[in-house]
């Protein structure tokens, strides 16, 4: 479904991304892994469409979209939720839902069901569907940008650091919410700092270190990689 080759990300003179290569099948989780600085959310903004390559190539479906503008990949079914949330705080929740499905018609027949159906799998989000967004806790407003996303339609939805900030309870919700929509048949790239949270849903891993990837593998061969467990995982 998508492939990356040798992408080469710059910010001036910092290569933030230097030769990275990595494939996602349909149907998969893969997660990438790595620290601060590592260049998970480089990467998936260079997905998007919202970070130039410098160089190499992005293939979606064996189409080159290495140029392609954001909201043109949005259209050919990859969507994001990016890290620290970004919902529209003063649209409510659900203008916030509607917004992330802007690239259907507006009288699209699917789309009230579509609502109905981000309201099930967020119990939360349809009780608070007309509060301002930005009134909504950390978790609530994480759940939001992954309905948002969702919105679309993708058929690869990638999530930047869906527990970022939030409490053990709701980061638990959250990984329950990532497996229901695989489930579902929606292919996930995963950017995640809780290795071992990541590894437990996902399918294949990548470990990001400095703009290089350092190891891959099923995520069982990432989880027993000793330098892995070592670096990000804890000893035991």
């Amino acid at each position: 479904m998508l492939n990356i080759s040798n992408l080469v990300v710059n910010y001036g003179a910092i290569n933030a991304l230097r030769g990275v290569s990595l494939v996602v099948e349909a149907g998969e989780v893969v997660s990438i892994i790595g620290g601060n600085g590592a260049g998970k959310s480089t990467l998936m903004k260079a997905i998007s469409g919202l970070e130039p390559a410098a160089s190499g190539a992005i293939l979606w479906g064996g189409s080159d979209i290495t140029r392609m503008p954001s909201h043109a990949r949005v259209a050919a079914g990859i969507s994001q939720s990016p890290e620290g949330r970004q919902v529209f705080a003063d649209q409510s929740v659900e203008d916030n839902l509607l917004l992330g499905a802007y690239l259907r018609r507006s009288r699209d027949p699917e789309l009230s069901k579509d609502l109905q159906a981000q309201y099930a799998i967020f119990p939360r989000l349809g009780e608070r569907k007309y509060q301002q967004a930005g009134t909504l806790s950390g978790g609530e407003q994480q759940m939001l940008a992954i309905s948002r996303a969702l919105m679309s339609r993708p058929k690869l939805l990638l999530l930047d650091e869906p527990s970022l900030g939030l409490a053990p309870l709701i980061v638990k919700e959250i990984f329950e919410v990532i497996k229901r929509v695989r489930d579902q048949g929606v292919t996930i790239l995963l950017v995640e700092q809780m290795a071992n949270q990541a590894l437990k849903v996902s399918d294949r891993a990548y470990v990001l270190k400095n703009g290089l990837i350092t190891s891959s593998g099923t995520a069982k061969e990432v989880m027993h990689d000793p330098s892995v467990r070592e670096a990000y995982l804890g000893k035991h």
